[in-house]
């Protein structure tokens, strides 16, 4: 009985099919050029709505566009002269990709025009004049953007009445505005009083439960979910059910708690196909995928030192891809780094191919010459069917 039981697990394995290693997918990083000879001081970018051009905001006033698909190439680059010294810190799109707003220090918030790369003040800027301003963001209908300011006020602009404080703003400073891409309905994130909802009508609503935490950014990356998500020192994540029709009503999921990471959250980017690229330090990033809530490193911290120790000391400041997990990386010295995925492929010569096929062949042969050799029951029943039984 027994031999019967061992012969049977032995076809068993013998039989059962085999599963290939499946290739890993790695992230291949290159330094593909620098900016400036010495450290700019960046601060922010943005990717222009058509793809093609992202805009980058630094220290004295520093402007600059550059293409999106071919970072690495200095002809394309527009130079701005902001004619301001003050640090610009954030840099918004209009939706029609037409101008976009800049914004920093000493209450300066500038427009850019794409069709003459002309810079401009906006209208009603006087009245933020000397705030440090941290924050701002177009919402999708184009017809008015948010400012946030260090001292926790927010600001609603539009062309035609200018700067205007929103009530009920709190004293920490914002650290991030993000809005909705298909409705007027934004989140503010502030660096210790938690986070809020701005409503159509730009009613500021904090959310219970948020304040204490230090966030440090907020993405509403995925357009056909009612949610965004804000990210907050400590590795946690926590989106926001938006309620479109009374966005006060709004509400928290739980708390995310990133384990297993090496350092903390540093800024978020846009990524593609309505995920969010988290910054991190040291030198690495996480995806994170609101519509199915999980996130997952995409570049490793060691894996960067091992790459380019120098580079991957510095921060990073703005990630844009222009296809899945494939894009730049701008640091805050003003380095151009690419990535991309490639598989490790194991190259199988035709003599490996002739060994694996005698291998396979000759292995199982061995291995049931050994059953049948010490199986009386085999050997008997082998001489049955051959005719050679004497009983």
């Amino acid at each position: 009985m027994r031999g019967h039981l061992f012969f049977g697990i032995c076809l068993i394995l013998l039989l059962s099919p085999s599963v290939p290693a499946q290739p890993e997918s790695l992230i291949q990083l290159e330094l593909v050029d620098t900016l400036g000879e010495s450290d700019i001081g960046i601060n922010a970018g943005k990717v222009s709505p058509d793809g093609l051009s992202v805009m980058l905001v630094g220290e004295d006033g520093y402007a600059h566009l550059i293409s999106a698909f071919n970072a690495e190439d200095r002809s394309q680059d527009v130079e701005l002269n902001t004619a301001r010294s003050a640090s610009l810190h954030d840099v918004s799109w209009h939706p029609r990709g037409e101008t976009a707003l800049l914004t920093g220090e000493m209450g300066v918030a500038l427009r850019y025009t794409a069709e003459n790369h002309a810079i401009s003040t906006v209208n009603g800027s006087g009245s933020i004049i000397g705030l440090h301003m941290t924050a701002v963001e177009w919402r999708p209908a184009g017809d008015y953007a948010y400012f946030g300011a260090s001292d926790g006020t927010i600001w609603k602009f539009s062309e035609g009445s200018g700067m205007e404080a929103i009530e009920d703003t709190r004293s920490s400073g914002i650290s991030d505005i993000a809005c909705h891409r298909n409705q007027n309905v934004c989140v503010v994130t502030t660096l210790s009083d938690g986070i809020a909802v701005l409503s159509s009508n730009h009613q500021l609503t904090f959310l219970s439960g948020t304040a204490g935490d230090t966030w440090i950014g907020v993405d509403c990356a995925d357009p056909t979910l009612n949610e965004c998500v804000g990210f907050a020192s400590g590795l946690k994540t926590q989106a926001v059910r938006l309620d479109m029709v009374d966005p006060s009503q709004s509400t928290l999921r739980a708390m995310m708690q990133l384990s297993m990471l090496e350092g903390d959250f540093t800024g978020v980017s846009r990524g593609h196909d309505g995920t969010t690229l988290i910054h991190m330090a040291p030198f690495s990033t996480i995806r994170q995928q609101p519509l199915v809530s999980e996130a997952f490193a995409q570049i490793v911290a060691q894996d960067a030192v091992e790459w380019d120790p120098v580079v991957s000391g510095r921060s990073i400041e703005v990630v844009w891809e222009n296809a899945h997990q494939e894009g730049f990386i701008i640091t805050s010295f003003g380095n151009i780094v690419s990535f991309e995925t490639y598989s490790e492929v194991v190259d199988i010569g035709l003599m490996t191919i002739i060994v694996m096929a005698a291998v396979t062949i000759s292995v199982p042969g061995v291995v049931i010459g050994l059953i049948y050799m010490n199986s009386p029951y085999l050997q008997r029943k082998y001489l049955q069917l051959r005719g050679l039984d004497k009983k």
